[in-house]
């Protein structure tokens, strides 16, 4: 046993055109692959940065009708950027739901959180 590594994490999504381009606009993410399984009722999406082997896997069902119950945990994904404060500009312009700028100590960092149109919240730290 050992050696494991992160391969990807799995969202479900209610409109899966609208969160692919809000991981393609927000994040920069690409899609990597995508499996559609008619008889199954779903299609898979899997996203990719270009820095890492992680990815992250948008799964659609096609009669889903209601938005998924995301839990009352404090659950998020994070990524990394180099210029924290330009992002959290960036997504503000684009009119997507943040928090303010926030840091834990006193010697710098700081993030801030994102949330997707599905109400999956993403940790934005300075990398």
């Amino acid at each position: 046993m050992g050696n494991y590594k992160f391969v990807h994490s799995c969202i479900r999504v209610l409109d899966l055109e609208e969160s692919v381009n809000f991981y393609k606009e927000a994040l920069d993410l690409k899609v990597a692959s995508r499996r559609d399984f008619p008889e199954g009722e779903f299609t898979l999406v899997y996203l990719e940065d270009e820095q890492s082997d992680f990815q992250l896997e948008l799964t659609y069902n096609y009669d889903q009708k209601e938005p998924y119950t995301i839990g009352d945990g404090y659950s998020h994904i994070a990524v990394t950027v180099a210029n924290l404060e330009e992002s959290h500009r960036k997504h503000k312009e684009m009119g997507y739901e943040v928090t303010d700028l926030t840091s834990l100590s006193d010697s710098g960092g700081g993030y801030y959180f994102l949330t997707d149109p599905d109400g999956y919240d993403i940790e934005v730290i300075q990398g």
